[in-house]
């Protein structure tokens, strides 16, 4: 089975539907390793291994959901500051996320944190970050109503030599 993107445009007052396709194969009869594959054919490795140390050789799933959130929502606030003409000059972001320990593990919180350099209006950056997080981020609106979602940012001014 291919990789496939649907695109779906409907006329009138309907909405499009837009459909993604991953693939996943699990690899290993002996450990927990699974090959991925997204809609645009980017691979990726997941899982554990219990034979060697360290334990995790893949990316560990609930992390994947933590990237996921945390990057469709960087494309976003990139995306708008370069709209705005704001001199962003770097973005770099951490995103925690609390479970519950009972399984299944459920995040019940997942936090934000987004350093921005450049000399940026305030304004402007909390702008784009509401805007990602209320309007565009298919991952953090797809979550928000069963996770708590926060966030909270700094701007870092580099000094010029």
């Amino acid at each position: 089975m291919g990789n496939r993107v649907i695109l779906t445009i409907l006329k009138g007052n309907q909405m499009a539907n837009i459909s993604s396709t991953i693939n996943l194969k699990w690899i290993t009869s002996t450990n927990t390793i699974m090959a991925g594959v997204d809609s645009r054919g980017t691979p990726i490795v997941i899982g554990i291994t219990e034979e060697h140390e360290p334990l995790w050789r893949g990316l560990k799933a609930s992390d994947l959901l933590l990237m996921s959130a945390a990057s469709c929502s960087t494309y976003d606030i990139v995306s708008i500051l370069k709209k705005q003409r704001e001199p962003l000059e770097s973005l770099e972001v951490s995103c925690t996320g609390e479970q519950s320990e009972e399984v299944p593990r459920r995040f019940t919180h997942i936090h934000i944190h987004y350093q921005f350099s450049g000399d940026l209006n305030p304004e402007n950056v909390e702008k784009a970050i509401r805007l990602s997080q209320d309007k565009y981020c298919t991952v953090l609106n797809t979550l928000r109503g069963s996770v708590e979602i926060s966030s909270d940012y700094e701007i870092l001014k580099l000094k010029r030599e």
